[in-house]
């Protein structure tokens, strides 16, 4: 049986401001149309042969749960957790925990024509150092990703460091991030079943036009559908800290 329930804020989580996926009020540029058009200068979608997936893709029919911009396929033993604006009332991100570690999703949108990732790798990268940790930018399993040592406080008071990697995947007209935490962060055995759910996770970015790194809308497992997001300008996404959660243990 599932269970839910609400969790405060953790005021211990470090917090990390995401600016390189702030939302923008101020963007002019605004993603494609909705039908997409014979554009001679777009680029052809190159054939995915790993996940994430895209909804368009031939994807495995392995259980998932329904998230609306995210399906999340489910294993043994593992918590999902669905992060609420408390402002709001909007499902601003989704969190899989298995054994002690976690896999924080939020997924966005991005042009046709080009990915973000990138970029945005950098500018997390220049965030994390500027509040005094350390981001180092290795290959992995997905790509580039960042495995970052973000300052934190320990039981005693002290100025301590905790891991966390940074993952992307950029496709087709969407933006994929995966924030891991925990001993998965530095332990590769312990990583192997969250990078399964991330890589197995199906991205449905709609054909609504959306500007890039706007947050793709999420709901509660369950819910008939997503609840619109209303325009935030002044909101900004940190990665690890945590509003109010619903919690479904599997």
């Amino acid at each position: 049986m599932a269970m839910f329930r609400r969790r405060p804020k953790d005021g211990d989580e470090p917090e990390v401001r995401d600016d390189a996926l702030e939302a923008q009020s101020d963007v002019d540029e605004i993603d494609e149309p909705d039908e997409p058009t014979a554009d001679a200068g777009a680029t052809t979608p190159v054939p995915r042969t790993h996940g994430p997936w895209d909804a368009a893709d031939d994807v495995d029919d392995r259980p998932r749960v329904d998230l609306g911009a995210l399906h999340v396929p489910g294993v043994p033993g593992m918590e999902l957790r669905m992060e609420i604006d408390k402002t709001t009332n909007v499902v601003s991100a989704a969190s899989v925990s298995v054994d002690g570690s976690t896999l924080q999703l939020q997924a966005y949108a991005a042009p046709r024509t080009e990915g973000i990732w990138d970029e945005i790798r950098g500018e997390i990268q220049q965030s994390v150092v500027a509040q005094g940790g350390a981001a180092d930018d290795l290959p992995g399993p997905f790509g580039r990703e960042l495995l970052a040592r973000l300052p934190a406080r320990t039981p005693e008071g002290r100025t301590g460091h905790r891991p966390a990697r940074f993952l992307g995947v950029d496709g087709p007209r969407w933006f994929l991030r995966g924030v891991i935490t925990g001993r998965a962060a530095v332990e590769p055995a312990a990583a192997q079943v969250l990078e399964q759910v991330f890589g197995g996770v199906v991205v449905v970015r709609g054909q609504d036009a959306r500007p890039p790194r706007d947050l793709l809308a999420l709901k509660l497992p369950g819910q008939a559908s997503a609840a619109p997001v209303a325009p935030e300008p002044e909101q900004s996404l940190d990665p690890l800290t945590r509003g109010p959660e619903i919690t479904e243990t599997r």
